[in-house]
Protein backbone atom coordinates (compact mmCIF):
# COMPACT_ATOMS: atom_id res chain seq x y z
CA UNK A 1 0.00 0.00 0.00
CA UNK A 2 2.77 2.35 0.84
CA UNK A 3 4.69 1.59 -2.52
CA UNK A 4 1.15 2.08 -4.52
CA UNK A 5 0.28 5.76 -2.43
CA UNK A 6 3.71 7.24 -3.54
CA UNK A 7 3.46 5.91 -7.14
CA UNK A 8 0.04 8.21 -6.87
CA UNK A 9 1.59 11.00 -5.64
CA UNK A 10 4.62 10.50 -7.82
CA UNK A 11 2.48 10.45 -10.74
CA UNK A 12 0.65 13.68 -9.62
CA UNK A 13 4.61 15.22 -8.57
CA UNK A 14 5.18 14.69 -12.23
CA UNK A 15 1.52 15.77 -14.01
CA UNK A 16 2.70 19.13 -15.18
CA UNK A 17 5.92 18.23 -17.00
CA UNK A 18 3.12 16.60 -19.84
CA UNK A 19 0.55 19.21 -19.40
CA UNK A 20 3.10 21.63 -19.40
CA UNK A 21 4.27 21.18 -22.89
CA UNK A 22 0.48 22.15 -23.84
CA UNK A 23 0.38 25.20 -21.24
CA UNK A 24 3.49 26.52 -22.74
CA UNK A 25 2.19 26.94 -26.38
CA UNK A 26 -1.19 28.38 -24.94
CA UNK A 27 0.69 30.74 -23.10
CA UNK A 28 3.78 31.18 -25.75
CA UNK A 29 6.49 30.82 -22.58
CA UNK A 30 10.17 30.61 -23.03
CA UNK A 31 12.62 28.03 -22.27
CA UNK A 32 12.98 29.12 -19.24
CA UNK A 33 9.40 29.87 -18.30
CA UNK A 34 8.48 26.69 -19.13
CA UNK A 35 11.41 25.00 -17.06
CA UNK A 36 9.95 27.07 -13.58
CA UNK A 37 6.25 25.91 -14.64
CA UNK A 38 7.34 21.90 -14.14
CA UNK A 39 9.94 22.50 -11.60
CA UNK A 40 7.98 24.70 -9.22
CA UNK A 41 6.13 21.77 -7.80
CA UNK A 42 9.41 20.04 -7.25
CA UNK A 43 10.41 22.91 -5.29
CA UNK A 44 7.64 23.01 -2.79
CA UNK A 45 7.75 18.84 -2.18
CA UNK A 46 11.20 19.05 -1.70
CA UNK A 47 11.04 22.12 1.07
CA UNK A 48 8.39 19.91 2.76
CA UNK A 49 10.41 16.92 3.06
CA UNK A 50 12.31 17.31 6.12
CA UNK A 51 9.56 18.93 8.29
CA UNK A 52 7.11 16.04 7.29
CA UNK A 53 9.78 12.82 7.76
CA UNK A 54 10.36 14.60 11.68
CA UNK A 55 6.86 15.00 11.63
CA UNK A 56 6.38 11.36 10.86
CA UNK A 57 8.40 10.41 13.48
CA UNK A 58 6.54 12.42 16.13
CA UNK A 59 2.90 11.17 14.92
CA UNK A 60 3.54 8.31 12.80
CA UNK A 61 3.42 7.77 9.00
CA UNK A 62 -0.17 6.38 8.23
CA UNK A 63 -2.30 9.52 9.49
CA UNK A 64 0.29 11.94 8.13
CA UNK A 65 0.17 10.02 4.72
CA UNK A 66 -3.67 10.22 3.96
CA UNK A 67 -4.22 13.40 5.56
CA UNK A 68 -1.55 14.79 2.68
CA UNK A 69 -3.19 13.06 -0.20
CA UNK A 70 -6.46 14.61 0.56
CA UNK A 71 -5.18 18.00 1.07
CA UNK A 72 -3.35 17.86 -2.28
CA UNK A 73 -6.36 16.72 -4.22
CA UNK A 74 -7.85 19.91 -3.79
CA UNK A 75 -5.53 22.60 -5.80
CA UNK A 76 -5.00 19.32 -8.09
CA UNK A 77 -8.61 19.56 -8.69
CA UNK A 78 -8.13 23.54 -8.87
CA UNK A 79 -5.52 23.59 -11.79
CA UNK A 80 -8.10 22.49 -14.67
CA UNK A 81 -9.80 25.99 -13.99
CA UNK A 82 -6.33 28.08 -13.83
CA UNK A 83 -5.80 30.79 -16.79
CA UNK A 84 -2.28 32.18 -16.13
CA UNK A 85 0.82 31.72 -15.49
CA UNK A 86 1.02 33.10 -11.83
CA UNK A 87 -2.20 30.78 -10.58
CA UNK A 88 -0.05 27.72 -12.73
CA UNK A 89 2.60 28.51 -10.53
CA UNK A 90 0.82 28.99 -7.33
CA UNK A 91 -1.37 25.60 -7.54
CA UNK A 92 1.94 24.32 -8.69
CA UNK A 93 2.89 24.74 -5.54
CA UNK A 94 0.61 23.06 -3.51
CA UNK A 95 0.35 20.36 -5.66
CA UNK A 96 4.15 20.07 -5.52
CA UNK A 97 3.86 18.83 -1.35
CA UNK A 98 2.74 15.24 -3.04
CA UNK A 99 6.59 14.74 -3.07
CA UNK A 100 7.16 15.09 0.48
CA UNK A 101 5.10 11.60 0.64
CA UNK A 102 8.41 10.25 -0.07
CA UNK A 103 9.97 11.33 3.82
CA UNK A 104 6.50 9.93 5.48
CA UNK A 105 7.19 6.49 3.66
CA UNK A 106 10.54 5.97 4.16
CA UNK A 107 10.28 6.36 7.81
CA UNK A 108 6.59 4.03 7.89
CA UNK A 109 8.07 1.31 5.47
CA UNK A 110 11.74 1.17 7.22
CA UNK A 111 10.25 0.61 10.68
CA UNK A 112 8.41 -2.48 9.22
CA UNK A 113 11.60 -4.50 7.82
CA UNK A 114 14.47 -6.40 9.49
CA UNK A 115 18.00 -4.68 9.29
CA UNK A 116 19.40 -6.99 6.52
CA UNK A 117 16.33 -6.43 3.85
CA UNK A 118 15.92 -2.74 4.46
CA UNK A 119 17.71 -2.10 1.03
CA UNK A 120 15.63 -4.62 -0.55
CA UNK A 121 12.44 -2.86 1.02
CA UNK A 122 13.13 0.87 0.40
CA UNK A 123 13.96 -0.48 -2.48
CA UNK A 124 10.53 -1.09 -3.27
CA UNK A 125 8.77 1.16 -1.63
CA UNK A 126 10.91 3.58 -3.86
CA UNK A 127 10.03 1.44 -7.18
CA UNK A 128 6.34 4.37 -6.73
CA UNK A 129 8.75 6.55 -8.78
CA UNK A 130 7.16 4.20 -11.60
CA UNK A 131 4.23 6.81 -11.41
CA UNK A 132 6.04 9.16 -13.40
CA UNK A 133 5.95 6.58 -16.04
CA UNK A 134 2.45 6.10 -15.63
CA UNK A 135 1.93 10.21 -15.89
CA UNK A 136 4.28 9.51 -19.33
CA UNK A 137 1.79 6.93 -20.53
CA UNK A 138 -1.40 7.76 -19.11
CA UNK A 139 -1.91 11.75 -19.62
CA UNK A 140 -1.08 11.76 -23.06
CA UNK A 141 -4.06 9.17 -23.46
CA UNK A 142 -6.17 11.84 -21.31
CA UNK A 143 -5.19 14.96 -23.55
CA UNK A 144 -5.62 13.35 -26.71
CA UNK A 145 -9.11 12.19 -26.01
CA UNK A 146 -10.68 15.13 -23.60
CA UNK A 147 -8.25 17.90 -23.82
CA UNK A 148 -4.97 18.80 -20.96
CA UNK A 149 -7.33 20.28 -18.51
CA UNK A 150 -9.33 16.57 -17.40
CA UNK A 151 -6.18 15.14 -16.55
CA UNK A 152 -5.64 16.98 -13.10
CA UNK A 153 -9.35 16.34 -12.57
CA UNK A 154 -9.22 12.30 -13.23
CA UNK A 155 -5.70 12.98 -10.71
CA UNK A 156 -7.21 13.90 -8.13
CA UNK A 157 -10.32 11.55 -8.16
CA UNK A 158 -7.70 9.16 -8.00
CA UNK A 159 -5.62 10.60 -5.29
CA UNK A 160 -8.52 10.26 -3.39
CA UNK A 161 -9.57 6.70 -3.64
CA UNK A 162 -5.93 5.83 -2.63
CA UNK A 163 -5.84 8.19 0.47
CA UNK A 164 -8.95 6.34 1.92
CA UNK A 165 -7.88 3.06 0.64
CA UNK A 166 -4.61 3.40 2.64
CA UNK A 167 -6.42 4.71 5.60
CA UNK A 168 -8.49 1.60 5.37
CA UNK A 169 -6.37 -1.05 4.52
CA UNK A 170 -2.65 -0.09 6.29
CA UNK A 171 -2.24 0.24 10.56
CA UNK A 172 0.27 2.35 12.59
CA UNK A 173 3.74 1.13 12.28
CA UNK A 174 5.72 -0.73 15.61
CA UNK A 175 7.87 1.93 15.75
CA UNK A 176 4.84 4.25 16.44
CA UNK A 177 3.31 2.15 18.40
CA UNK A 178 5.81 1.46 20.41
CA UNK A 179 6.50 4.64 21.18
CA UNK A 180 3.08 5.78 21.49
CA UNK A 181 2.61 3.19 24.62
CA UNK A 182 6.24 4.29 26.13
CA UNK A 183 5.16 7.85 25.62
CA UNK A 184 8.70 8.42 24.10
CA UNK A 185 7.95 10.16 21.16
CA UNK A 186 11.76 12.55 19.94
CA UNK A 187 11.99 15.75 20.89
CA UNK A 188 12.70 18.07 18.37
CA UNK A 189 15.87 18.95 19.49
CA UNK A 190 16.75 15.57 19.17
CA UNK A 191 16.06 15.35 15.91
CA UNK A 192 18.16 17.85 14.31
CA UNK A 193 21.33 16.66 16.27
CA UNK A 194 21.73 14.00 13.34
CA UNK A 195 21.83 17.44 10.71
CA UNK A 196 24.77 18.41 12.18
CA UNK A 197 26.64 15.99 11.04
CA UNK A 198 28.67 16.50 7.38
CA UNK A 199 28.15 13.10 6.57
CA UNK A 200 24.18 13.49 5.95
CA UNK A 201 25.02 16.11 3.76
CA UNK A 202 27.26 13.97 1.39
CA UNK A 203 24.29 11.59 0.84
CA UNK A 204 22.35 14.18 0.20
CA UNK A 205 24.79 15.33 -2.97
CA UNK A 206 24.68 12.20 -4.02
CA UNK A 207 21.14 11.78 -4.05
CA UNK A 208 20.83 15.47 -5.60
CA UNK A 209 22.70 13.76 -8.90
CA UNK A 210 20.66 10.07 -9.05
CA UNK A 211 17.13 11.55 -7.84
CA UNK A 212 17.17 14.83 -8.92
CA UNK A 213 18.82 14.37 -12.28
CA UNK A 214 16.17 11.34 -12.50
CA UNK A 215 13.41 13.56 -11.90
CA UNK A 216 15.27 16.67 -14.14
CA UNK A 217 15.31 14.40 -17.18
CA UNK A 218 11.89 13.18 -16.44
CA UNK A 219 10.49 16.46 -16.26
CA UNK A 220 12.26 17.57 -19.36
CA UNK A 221 12.79 14.84 -22.02
CA UNK A 222 9.46 14.87 -23.48
CA UNK A 223 9.95 18.99 -24.32
CA UNK A 224 13.38 17.60 -25.40
CA UNK A 225 12.47 14.88 -27.52
CA UNK A 226 9.61 17.01 -29.39
CA UNK A 227 12.11 20.23 -30.07
CA UNK A 228 15.56 18.18 -30.09
CA UNK A 229 14.09 15.18 -32.65
CA UNK A 230 10.82 16.91 -34.03
CA UNK A 231 8.49 13.86 -32.36
CA UNK A 232 5.13 14.20 -31.19
CA UNK A 233 3.97 14.63 -27.75
CA UNK A 234 2.50 10.94 -27.66
CA UNK A 235 6.07 9.26 -29.44
CA UNK A 236 7.90 11.79 -26.53
CA UNK A 237 5.97 10.65 -23.93
CA UNK A 238 6.48 7.26 -24.95
CA UNK A 239 10.30 7.03 -25.55
CA UNK A 240 10.81 8.66 -22.15
CA UNK A 241 9.04 5.77 -20.03
CA UNK A 242 12.08 3.60 -21.65
CA UNK A 243 13.78 6.10 -19.29
CA UNK A 244 11.87 6.23 -16.37
CA UNK A 245 10.45 2.65 -16.42
CA UNK A 246 13.87 1.08 -15.52
CA UNK A 247 14.98 4.10 -13.25
CA UNK A 248 11.84 3.10 -11.36
CA UNK A 249 12.30 -1.16 -11.57
CA UNK A 250 15.80 -1.02 -10.94
CA UNK A 251 15.50 0.64 -7.50
CA UNK A 252 14.39 -2.69 -6.06
CA UNK A 253 17.34 -4.74 -7.97
CA UNK A 254 19.78 -1.71 -6.55
CA UNK A 255 18.07 -2.45 -2.74
CA UNK A 256 18.83 -5.92 -2.61
CA UNK A 257 22.28 -5.52 -4.19
CA UNK A 258 23.25 -3.14 -1.20
CA UNK A 259 22.07 -4.91 1.05
CA UNK A 260 24.55 -8.21 -0.63
CA UNK A 261 27.74 -6.23 -1.57
CA UNK A 262 27.59 -3.27 0.07
CA UNK A 263 25.91 0.39 -0.36
CA UNK A 264 28.96 1.91 -1.16
CA UNK A 265 30.56 -0.50 -3.97
CA UNK A 266 26.90 0.09 -5.77
CA UNK A 267 27.34 3.55 -5.92
CA UNK A 268 30.86 4.26 -7.12
CA UNK A 269 29.96 1.62 -9.70
CA UNK A 270 26.96 4.21 -10.56
CA UNK A 271 29.05 7.17 -10.87
CA UNK A 272 30.97 5.51 -13.27
CA UNK A 273 27.87 4.33 -15.42
CA UNK A 274 26.84 7.46 -15.43
CA UNK A 275 29.97 9.37 -16.25
CA UNK A 276 30.27 7.51 -19.33
CA UNK A 277 27.31 7.65 -21.02
CA UNK A 278 26.63 11.72 -19.87
CA UNK A 279 29.91 12.23 -22.00
CA UNK A 280 28.34 11.03 -25.48
CA UNK A 281 25.21 12.71 -24.46
CA UNK A 282 26.50 16.06 -24.10
CA UNK A 283 28.11 16.00 -27.13
CA UNK A 284 26.11 18.47 -29.54
CA UNK A 285 25.59 17.61 -33.18
CA UNK A 286 28.83 18.75 -35.08
CA UNK A 287 29.33 19.67 -38.81
CA UNK A 288 32.97 18.84 -39.58
CA UNK A 289 34.83 19.66 -42.97
CA UNK A 290 37.85 17.97 -43.70
CA UNK A 291 39.95 20.06 -46.63
CA UNK A 292 41.09 17.45 -48.69
CA UNK A 293 43.68 17.67 -51.58
CA UNK A 294 40.88 18.20 -54.07
CA UNK A 295 37.73 18.91 -52.42
CA UNK A 296 36.57 19.79 -49.05
CA UNK A 297 34.23 16.80 -47.27
CA UNK A 298 31.61 17.49 -45.18
CA UNK A 299 30.16 15.28 -41.99
CA UNK A 300 27.26 15.70 -39.87
CA UNK A 301 28.10 13.91 -36.46
CA UNK A 302 24.79 13.67 -35.21
CA UNK A 303 23.69 11.10 -32.36
CA UNK A 304 20.35 9.27 -33.64
CA UNK A 305 17.29 9.09 -31.66
CA UNK A 306 17.82 5.22 -31.08
CA UNK A 307 21.56 5.68 -29.72
CA UNK A 308 20.42 8.76 -27.93
CA UNK A 309 17.26 6.64 -26.14
CA UNK A 310 19.48 3.20 -25.72
CA UNK A 311 22.01 5.73 -23.48
CA UNK A 312 19.74 7.79 -21.59
CA UNK A 313 17.98 4.16 -20.57
CA UNK A 314 21.19 3.33 -19.33
CA UNK A 315 21.59 6.34 -17.18
CA UNK A 316 17.68 5.39 -16.35
CA UNK A 317 19.02 1.93 -14.79
CA UNK A 318 22.49 3.57 -13.28
CA UNK A 319 20.56 6.08 -11.04
CA UNK A 320 17.86 3.60 -9.88
CA UNK A 321 21.08 1.54 -8.44
CA UNK A 322 22.28 4.70 -6.80
CA UNK A 323 19.00 5.80 -5.27
CA UNK A 324 18.68 2.60 -3.59
CA UNK A 325 22.16 2.27 -2.58
CA UNK A 326 22.00 6.48 -1.41
CA UNK A 327 19.08 4.85 1.36
CA UNK A 328 20.72 2.26 2.51
CA UNK A 329 23.74 4.06 3.36
CA UNK A 330 21.58 6.26 5.45
CA UNK A 331 20.03 3.84 7.39
CA UNK A 332 23.83 2.07 7.94
CA UNK A 333 24.56 4.99 9.65
CA UNK A 334 21.44 6.41 11.15
CA UNK A 335 18.68 3.83 11.66
CA UNK A 336 16.94 5.38 14.21
CA UNK A 337 15.96 8.70 12.45
CA UNK A 338 14.91 8.10 8.87
CA UNK A 339 12.42 10.25 9.33
CA UNK A 340 14.62 13.07 9.97
CA UNK A 341 18.18 12.26 7.96
CA UNK A 342 15.97 10.45 5.09
CA UNK A 343 13.79 13.60 4.93
CA UNK A 344 16.88 15.76 4.37
CA UNK A 345 18.46 13.31 2.11
CA UNK A 346 15.34 13.24 0.42
CA UNK A 347 15.19 17.04 0.49
CA UNK A 348 18.47 17.86 -1.14
CA UNK A 349 17.50 15.30 -4.42
CA UNK A 350 14.28 16.75 -5.02
CA UNK A 351 15.58 20.38 -4.65
CA UNK A 352 17.75 18.67 -7.67
CA UNK A 353 14.45 17.85 -9.25
CA UNK A 354 13.59 21.73 -8.98
CA UNK A 355 17.11 22.95 -9.80
CA UNK A 356 18.04 21.04 -12.62
CA UNK A 357 15.04 21.73 -15.19
CA UNK A 358 15.54 25.22 -14.27
CA UNK A 359 18.95 25.14 -15.04
CA UNK A 360 18.67 23.24 -18.19
CA UNK A 361 16.73 25.85 -19.28
CA UNK A 362 19.12 28.53 -18.45
CA UNK A 363 21.95 26.95 -19.96
CA UNK A 364 20.03 26.30 -23.72
CA UNK A 365 18.56 29.41 -23.30
CA UNK A 366 22.14 31.03 -23.01
CA UNK A 367 24.60 28.71 -24.97
CA UNK A 368 21.62 27.88 -27.72
CA UNK A 369 23.02 24.30 -27.25
CA UNK A 370 20.38 21.46 -26.38
CA UNK A 371 22.57 19.04 -25.37
CA UNK A 372 24.57 21.45 -22.83
CA UNK A 373 21.62 20.32 -20.08
CA UNK A 374 23.72 16.74 -19.93
CA UNK A 375 27.04 19.10 -19.74
CA UNK A 376 25.62 20.33 -16.37
CA UNK A 377 25.10 16.73 -15.45
CA UNK A 378 28.47 16.10 -16.38
CA UNK A 379 29.65 18.26 -14.18
CA UNK A 380 27.73 17.59 -11.10
CA UNK A 381 28.52 13.97 -11.36
CA UNK A 382 32.23 14.95 -10.79
CA UNK A 383 31.77 17.12 -8.11
CA UNK A 384 29.98 13.96 -6.51
CA UNK A 385 32.99 11.15 -7.41
CA UNK A 386 35.52 13.97 -6.35
CA UNK A 387 33.23 14.34 -2.71
CA UNK A 388 32.94 10.84 -2.61
CA UNK A 389 36.38 9.77 -3.16
CA UNK A 390 37.30 11.94 -0.30
CA UNK A 391 34.68 11.00 1.64
CA UNK A 392 35.73 7.23 1.47
CA UNK A 393 39.73 8.42 2.05
CA UNK A 394 38.89 10.51 5.33
CA UNK A 395 36.72 7.50 6.15
CA UNK A 396 39.32 4.81 5.86
CA UNK A 397 42.32 6.97 7.18
CA UNK A 398 39.58 7.46 10.52
CA UNK A 399 39.63 3.50 10.34
CA UNK A 400 43.37 3.01 10.79
CA UNK A 401 43.88 5.24 13.27
CA UNK A 402 41.02 3.49 15.41
CA UNK A 403 42.93 0.27 14.54
CA UNK A 404 45.90 1.22 15.63
CA UNK A 405 45.34 3.05 18.46
CA UNK A 406 43.35 -0.39 19.42
CA UNK A 407 46.37 -2.21 18.45
CA UNK A 408 48.80 0.14 20.71
CA UNK A 409 46.94 -0.62 23.87
CA UNK A 410 46.53 -4.39 23.65
CA UNK A 411 50.25 -4.32 23.23
CA UNK A 412 50.57 -2.05 26.25
CA UNK A 413 47.92 -4.50 28.23
CA UNK A 414 50.00 -7.35 27.00
CA UNK A 415 53.16 -6.23 28.00
CA UNK A 416 52.49 -5.22 31.38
Amino acid sequence: MSTLMFAGCFAVWTLISVIGVQIKYELQLSETEFGFLVATPILSGALARLPMGMLAERFGGRQLMTGLVLLVSIPLYAFSYAETYWQYLALGLCIGMAGSSFAIGIHYVSAWASRDNQGLAMGIFGAGNLGAALTNLVAPLIIIAYGWRMAPVAYAFVLVLLGLLFWLLTQDDPVHQRRTEQQSEPKLNQLFIPLLDLRVWRFGLYYFFVFGGYVALTLWLPEYYVTQYGLDLKTASFLTLLFTVPGALTRVIGGWCADQIGARRVNWSVFWICLICLFFLSYPPTTMTIHGTEQDMTFLLEMPVWMFTVLVMIVGVAMGFGKASVFRMVYDYYPDRMGTVGGAVGLLGAIGGFVLPISFGLVTDLFGVRSSCFMLLYGLLAVCMVTMFYGISKQDQKQRLQEAIQNNFLKENLDA
